[in-house]
């Protein structure tokens, strides 16, 4: 980690030890990440808008006051909502409402100022192509809270306070090889899901189990058509895929959670992934699939869903995700049904590869038959590999990833890899290192069999232990222990026994000498 990196970390957790004590994680997450993008869109405006007006030996601040401003802010926007999705003034910008809250180093009232300004982010891109993709961005970045204060001129320092923390901050956004800010962003994703427990870790995958799904789904591709989550979070899978290939053409998701879908879209923005390019939607993937994701087909598909979500099946009626298995997962754990979906919407030359708990290898039923279907019926199943327990926030329990492919390479063979004693342990957490990442991989890339690690089964071997995926059917991790050796033992007892007569003595004799009962 670079320097400037250390010193922006540093910076951003100042911040949010400023908010601790008015909130929980969760509230001063969406304060922090909401200002941090505000300011990100500042910045990315500016830049846009320079670039046009340079020609004229003008800035953007520049514009304020001069004899054609009408004309230029017109020409500006026009161009930004096409380039950028969304337009800002030049006194909207983060650095002048900054500047206005702490002039001449005296906290002046911006509250009101600031909440239009992000009304009038969203309200810039009505009526355009990227109005979906800005609409309601900042709903959870609530300036009249209380939790900022108990009066308005309280709640207006913490503000001005947090605004000046991240005025201090240069991006460098003009660095096309930095991604300084969108690095910031993850940590601090990253570190409220760590310390916030279950509900924050909801929405984020850590990064290595992360980097095991990218690496599989790009596994022989420098380029992707689409890349898919259907539980996409904050986003991070996503992202996670566009640095293991050259390009990405399209980033399509869903999220159930309001403010997690929000998160999702601030982070592929900050990430610098054209709104023209991703398509994330805010809805119950297993029973309101997104229509326009509905007829696509994708080249990569990616997912860590809620571990045996409760769902409602019987709301669902015909649907091509689920008819064809002839039983639908159970209602009180959705784990299958997730599976279903995302085949159903894998393209023919697609991988998909999802974290899911280690029931769905052998539990039985509805489950068990949909087992049987997508591996008899339609051997789409490529691989099983186990994972550590306790490497997920919020829950210990051991987990698993399923890849599977509609036209696989290898048709003859499943791929079980137990890696599930590869950690190391970190306080409280297990964490995956570098060098278990590249195991998996690697073992997975090449579809070997490794001594206590990974084994390569049959389809018969699998029908013979009737579609149960329970690893350990199958990678043997057995250690024999040392035999004992009756003889040295009885020796060794020998001596013990001697060795305690004569500790007795001594005891005795102390107890002697202070005229005091021996203990035995």
């Amino acid at each position: 980690m670079s320097e400037n990196q250390l010193q922006l970390h540093q910076t951003l957790w100042n911040i949010a030890n400023d908010l601790r004590g008015n909130m929980d994680a969760d509230d001063f997450r969406d304060y922090i990440l909401g200002f941090i993008f505000y300011k990100y869109l500042s910045k990315k405006m500016a830049l846009h808008a320079n670039i046009i007006l340079k020609p004229d030996g003008l800035e953007y601040e520049d514009v304020i006051g001069h004899e054609q401003e009408a004309l230029l802010l017109q020409e500006i926007k026009y161009s930004s909502l096409d380039a950028l999705g969304y337009f800002l003034k030049p006194k909207e910008l983060f650095s002048e409402i900054a500047k206005r809250g702490n002039a001449g180093g005296i906290n002046k009232f911006i509250l009101e100022d600031l909440q239009k300004v992000l009304t009038n982010i969203e309200q810039s891109t009505m009526g355009s192509e990227s109005e979906d993709d800005f609409g309601n961005l900042f709903e959870d970045l609530d300036l009249t809270s209380s939790k900022l204060g108990k009066t308005e001129e309280a709640k207006n320092e913490l503000i001005v306070k947090v605004l000046m923390h991240l005025e201090g901050i240069n991006f460098d956004l003009e660095n096309n090889e930095n991604d300084l800010l969108g690095d910031a962003y993850e940590y601090l994703i990253g570190q409220f899901a760590s310390g916030a427990g279950k509900k924050a870790g909801e929405f984020y995958t850590p990064q290595q189990v992360s980097k095991i799904l990218a690496q599989i789904v790009t596994t022989g591709k420098e380029r992707l058509k689409s890349v898919y989550d259907p539980t996409c979070g904050s986003g991070s899978l996503l992202l996670r895929v566009a640095k293991e290939v050259k390009e990405v053409g399209s980033f399509y998701g869903q999220e159930s959670n309001p403010t997690t879908y929000n998160l999702c879209r601030m982070n592929l923005i900050m990430h610098d992934v054209h709104y023209k390019k991703f398509d994330i939607y805010n809805e119950d993937t297993l029973v309101n699939p997104s229509p326009k994701h509905t007829e696509e087909r994708f080249e990569a598909i990616v997912a860590n869903p809620p571990f045996s979500a409760k769902w409602n099946p019987d709301s669902i009626i015909s649907d091509d995700r689920f008819s064809p298995y002839g039983k639908m997962a159970p209602k009180s754990k959705a784990d299958f049904a997730f599976v279903q979906h995302m085949i159903h919407q894998l393209d023919d030359n697609g991988t998909m590869a999802c974290v899911l708990p280690h029931g769905v290898l052998f539990r039985g039923a509805a489950e068990g038959h949909i087992r049987k279907y997508l591996i008899e019926d339609k051997n789409q199943l490529d691989a099983v590999i186990g994972l550590p327990s306790n490497i997920f926030f919020g829950t210990s329990i051991p987990t698993c990833i399923l890849v599977l492919k509609k036209n696989r390479e290898s048709t003859k063979n499943i791929l079980f890899i137990d890696a599930s004693n590869a950690f190391d342990k970190v306080k409280t957490q297990n964490v995956l290192t570098d060098a278990h990442l590249q195991d998996i991989i690697d073992t997975y890339r090449n579809r070997e069999t490794k001594d206590k690690y990974s084994y390569l089964a049959t389809l018969n071997e699998v029908k013979e232990n009737d579609y149960n995926l329970n690893i350990p059917r199958y990678v043997d991790t057995f250690e024999e222990e040392e035999p004992v050796i009756l003889e040295e033992v009885a020796k060794d007892l020998k001596a013990l026994e001697t060795d305690i007569e004569k500790t007795d003595g001594i005891i005795a004799n102390f107890c002697k000498e202070l005229n005091i009962e021996t203990p035995f």
